[in-house]
């Protein structure tokens, strides 16, 4: 089995923190994958893709929430704009 060059590495240490939800590790591996040579847009198209991968169980979780409750939630609302920043209190949101 073949090594992963630098930049694949960053790659998918990039979609690995943003499935972990770990923002200094997204900050971090950012960094990383631009010291690789990667550019903004491969960077961003990379987090494209596992935000979008991602969404799949998340969405199946909101499904099975649905499915449970007395009335079915046709559209789940999306957390407000001001939810999870370093200005809000954590406890207060997500």
């Amino acid at each position: 089995m073949a090594t992963l060059n630098t930049r694949e590495h960053e790659l998918v240490a990039l979609g690995a923190a943003l499935a972990s939800n770990c923002v200094p590790c997204i900050e971090f591996h950012i960094q990383e994958a631009r010291k690789a040579g990667l550019t903004d847009a491969e960077i961003a198209a990379a987090i494209e893709l596992a935000d979008k991968i991602k969404r799949v169980p998340a969405d199946k979780v909101l499904e099975a929430a649905s499915r449970r409750l007395s009335k079915p939630m046709n559209d789940p609302v999306a957390a407000p704009a001001a939810c999870c920043t370093p200005a809000t209190d954590a406890k207060s949101c997500c």
